[in-house]
């Protein structure tokens, strides 16, 4: 199987669903165009709140359908765009990508991943236990964070449904992802 996109999403609003279109686009340092989070500095409120100057390294959420999937075998109904994510994914093992991969989404549009989300106490508005369902424990104990990965738009472009993904891993030792 070759790794596709399944949906795309974006909100002008901070809500924490987004809605799905047929296409979005990509603007490269930017973002998802019209999309509440798309900008140069931070635009998730709790960043803003800290330090608003800080560059903006969650431009684009990607997560992999899988998840959505084991999500429904452990009885939450959870759909597409639902944990407000840009970019759902199909056939890629978003979470074992190193730090500064890069993504070619369909035919024109590339992206850097950044590092994983961390999840925070919405995903329990959302829809109670949610939370424990994105996160776990490694045997060492160490928080496994699976609620997709962040990205930053170094090429733009249009980027659809069933479009295909190109892994392009970076050069040299591989960092693990971790919270952004």
């Amino acid at each position: 199987m070759r790794a596709h996109i399944l949906a795309v999403h974006l909100s002008p609003v901070h809500e924490f669903s987004k809605q799905r279109f047929g296409c979005i686009t990509l603007l490269a340092g930017l973002g998802v165009e019209g999309d509440a989070h798309c900008g140069e500095t931070v635009q998730h409120r709790s960043r803003v709140a800290r330090d608003p100057t800080q560059p903006n390294l969650r431009q684009v959420h990607l997560l992999q359908s899988e998840l959505l999937a084991a999500l429904s075998a452990q009885g939450h109904a959870v759909r597409p765009g639902d944990i407000g994510e840009n970019v759902t994914t199909r056939d890629i093992d978003l979470l074992a990508l190193p730090t500064d991969t890069e993504l070619h989404l369909g035919p024109d549009a590339v992206v850097r991943i950044t590092g994983l989300r961390n999840p925070c106490v919405q995903i329990d508005r959302f829809q109670p236990g949610l939370m424990a369902a994105v996160l776990d424990r490694s045997p060492e104990g160490e928080l496994i964070r699976k609620a997709g990965v962040m990205a930053v738009v170094l090429r733009g472009g249009v980027v659809s449904d069933q479009d295909p993904i190109e892994i392009r891993l970076p050069a040299g030792a591989h960092t693990p992802l971790r919270p952004v």
